[in-house]
């Protein structure tokens, strides 16, 4: 068997579809469209069922907070009238510490129910405790294949921290320098284990965060008696997005706006070996953000179930000082310390509320636990380490990979507006590139607007370059 990289490349799809169990050809319709709600209801798991598998494994029903002193502190920097209810869903209480967990669940799940031995799973590392954990629960084997450092061998904080994390749930870990080596490595590992691939990127994994945003609504409806007017999520992958907004949708609250928040690395690449470390977030940024919704098959399954411009209404970014201040916040005035992942949604929450009147009510969609590689004294001083100037001030004046500006005022946090139309514009692009537009359907057009959530009149004013 030919081992080297461009062999196993070679029977990538091979191995996919041996290692999830999953035909994609039956979902195909033509080269372009797909079924998409059939793909989503394969495996046979209803809502019900994802409930009952969540529930058995301690998964779940995590609690809801309204921060009160940080809304009473919003209320002082807006106009009068001015300043949403605030309130964050703490999915650091799943067992691994993250929202992650429902995905890891129904897909672990899945694995033992199908015979697999054991799961494996490419991840800078929340996503790997995840499974780690569920495959504890489980009984079956788990590895996770992470990459962890740069060419001189030198580890973020965070990322140490996540690998620590797998550890202790018994995976075996193999960490990577950052390259293509990793998708590599990932494929021999499942050829070689017949382990069950546990992607981010499944029907199942998708379909394990629906109930985030069910549990959502119907918190928000227990506490306030109406449902949320925004919830704002952590955009990286889109499964994220992409499940919370199905969940919500399946709940009723069809005109609750759904915003993706991401951290502004604009310039930094997330797979530079130069770069690397230069990110104080390994997750939640543009760097994810921006590309996995312009070409969502980019992932390690043909067709990724997360589809995020299905279901975005707005995508705003804050800066990587906004995100490290708000962390400290949340801890202050409402005592609860959480890792830096979430508070990228409350840092653009907090300006977020400020836009809204004082009867309405803002989600924060998600926490995730911390720990000392993931407090933020340990991530500035990394940054500081690498030659990251790091000071107070106006976060505007922020140049990433160069500074890292916290706000000297709460007044000063933001958010920028990154217009939907120009992630479509760029997934169009990506269509153009792959496909013989003139070619197409009715059935492609139809499956255009449902991936992008916007009117023919729209895409083909996109496609002639139109913002």
């Amino acid at each position: 068997m030919d081992n080297s990289y461009q062999g196993v490349m070679a029977r990538k799809n091979e191995i996919m579809k041996k290692a999830i169990g999953i035909d994609y050809t039956e979902f195909q319709i033509t080269p372009l469209a797909f079924d998409y709600e059939k793909m989503m209801a394969y495996g046979g798991y209803t809502f019900d069922k994802i409930r009952e598998i969540q529930k058995e494994q301690g998964v779940g029903n995590t609690p809801l907070y309204e921060l009160k002193n940080i809304t009473e502190l919003v209320r002082k920097l807006s106009p009068k009238g001015k300043g949403a209810r605030i309130f964050l869903k703490d999915e650091a209480a799943n067992p691994s510490g993250s929202f992650k967990a429902r995905r890891a669940a129904v897909s672990v799940y899945h694995a033992k129910k199908n015979g697999y031995k054991g799961v494996v799973a490419a991840t800078s590392g929340n996503y790997g405790a995840a499974v780690a954990s569920q495959a504890a629960m489980q009984g079956l084997d788990c590895i996770i294949v992470q990459e962890a450092f740069d060419s001189r061998g030198v580890y973020q904080p965070e990322i140490m921290e996540k690998g620590r994390a797998c550890e202790a749930y018994g995976s075996e870990v193999l960490q990577l320098s950052v390259g293509p080596e990793l998708f590599y490595v990932f494929l021999r590992t499942l050829e070689e284990t017949g382990y069950f691939n546990a992607s981010l990127y499944t029907p199942f994994g998708i379909a394990g965060i629906e109930t985030l945003g069910v549990e959502i609504a119907e918190q928000v409806m227990e506490r306030t008696g109406r449902k949320p007017d925004k919830v704002v999520v952590t955009h990286a992958g889109g499964g994220n997005l992409t499940g919370t907004a199905r969940g919500l949708k399946r709940a009723g609250c069809h005109d609750t706006e759904v915003i993706g928040a991401s951290i502004d690395l604009e310039g930094l690449h997330m797979a530079s070996d130069n770069d690397f470390n230069k990110k104080s977030f390994t997750t939640g940024h543009t760097g994810f953000g921006v590309p996995f919704a312009t070409w969502p098959d980019r992932a390690d399954v043909p067709k990724n179930a997360a589809r995020p411009l299905r279901y975005m209404d707005r995508y705003v970014t804050v800066t990587q000082g906004e995100a490290f201040y708000v962390t400290e916040m949340l801890a202050i005035l409402e005592g609860l310390e959480r890792g830096p992942a979430g508070n990228t949604s409350l840092a653009a929450a907090i300006p977020l509320a400020r836009e809204m009147d004082e009867d309405q009510i803002i989600v924060v969609q998600e926490t995730e636990y911390t720990g000392a590689g993931k407090h933020l004294n340990a991530q500035l001083s990394f940054a500081m380490k690498n030659g990251i100037h790091v000071y107070l001030g106006d976060p505007r004046e922020s140049v990433p990979g160069k500074s890292i500006v916290l706000p000297d005022h709460p007044s000063k946090l933001f958010v920028k507006e990154y217009p939907v139309d120009r992630l479509r514009s760029t997934y169009l692009k990506n269509i153009k590139a792959n496909f013989d537009i003139n070619g197409f359907t009715e059935v492609d057009w139809q499956f255009l607007q449902d991936e992008l959530n916007t009117s023919l009149e729209n895409i083909k004013k996109l496609l002639a370059g139109k913002e």
